[in-house]
């Protein structure tokens, strides 16, 4: 197995148990990171979001397959199911991951999913309807930065 690949699968195997500082431990002190929520977040942006996520994420079940890297780059697929704290629904969001390395660690990690389904699932009637325009998507990223930020304003971000 590819050192990259091995690291991936540690930041996946993380998040299975709800580790956020075993995840962070796998990303470089300059990462980027991005989603369709939360997009563009740097250094230690991204792993308080990964820390508050592993926090809330009570009954998260996560499961991750085909993880390829090589020396640049890498990627892996992982599927997330868990109600959503606002709403209380179910949400079973099917997420590919693309990676890159610097040093050892992950300097980008770019997850890509349909912001649409997604809001179906979490929002309901009024995300099925409404989650594919720019309007509602900008609020449910402007949400998520809130709380984010909040996050921050209470807990460091905690290293390994």
């Amino acid at each position: 197995m590819h050192p990259n690949e091995a690291l991936i699968e540690e930041f996946y195997q993380g998040f299975q148990q709800k580790d956020a500082a075993r995840m962070i431990a796998c990303y470089h002190p300059e990462v980027v990171f991005s989603d369709p929520v939360f997009q563009n977040l740097k250094g230690d942006r991204a792993k308080a979001m990964w820390q508050m996520l592993s926090a809330r994420a009570k009954d998260l079940e996560m499961t991750y397959r085909d993880v390829q890297a090589d020396d640049q780059k890498g990627q892996g697929y992982w599927e997330a199911v868990y109600n959503f704290s606002s709403t209380n629904r179910q949400v079973h969001n099917k997420i590919n991951s693309a990676f890159r390395f610097k040093d050892g660690k992950i300097i980008e990690h770019i997850d890509t999913f349909d912001l649409w389904k997604w809001a179906s699932m979490a929002l309901g009637l009024k995300g099925r309807l409404l989650g594919w325009s720019p309007p509602v998507q900008k609020a449910i990223r402007a949400q998520a930065i809130r709380g984010l930020d909040e996050y921050m304003s209470r807990q460091p971000v905690k290293e390994n």
